[in-house]
């Protein structure tokens, strides 16, 4: 018996090989189907581009699987839904020990890249910030740049008597000063 849970989770189950496509638009379908994408909300193949060099010298950006063989599936672990990804063509069960499918942590999905977390970011250029995390623990600074795409920071820290250095931070290691 599967036990039930309310709220929406990442799973990872595993597929033949090659068909993680085949097996995605499948769930998919079924999900459309029977209207129950409040319990399926989404599934993924996680991917990246890389360059590949042609026999002929030539050069090409592909699409590769980070997790060849496997789905990530989010949903609210019900008996139905464990059905349905269980038993969709191509898949050959949940990662868990046993047969019992175990969801990802925040810090899992992150890592693996399945789904970046929102952060919400309360300082701005010009800003003097905290450091909340690492060997620059208490220190601050001012806010030089923001890069929301690498989800970065660069501060101007002073330490050892005045000396300036700028270094970039991510996200979570700063926080405003109220």
């Amino acid at each position: 018996m599967i036990k039930t849970s309310d709220e929406l989770r990442w799973y990872v189950a595993h597929t033949y090989a090659e068909y993680e496509m085949k097996v995605k638009d499948s769930i998919e379908k079924t999900v459309d189907n029977r209207n129950i994408r409040n319990l399926i909300a989404e599934v993924r193949v996680p991917t990246e581009d890389v360059v590949e060099e042609n026999e002929d010298g030539t050069k090409k950006v592909v699409q590769r699987k980070i997790y060849p063989g496997y789905i990530f599936v989010k949903m609210i672990m019900t008996n139905e839904t464990w059905y349905i990804v269980r038993n969709t063509r191509g898949c050959t069960g949940f990662v868990g020990p046993g047969s019992e499918p175990v969801p990802l942590s925040e810090k899992e999905v992150e890592r693996m890249g399945v789904e970046v977390p929102a952060l919400n970011v309360d300082f701005a250029v010009g800003d003097t910030v905290r450091i909340s995390e690492g060997s620059m623990e208490g220190f601050m600074g001012e806010v030089l740049e923001i890069n929301t795409e690498r989800r970065t920071v660069s501060v101007m820290v002073t330490m050892f008597g005045g000396r300036e250095m700028q270094v970039d931070f991510d996200f979570r290691q700063v926080e405003p000063l109220d």
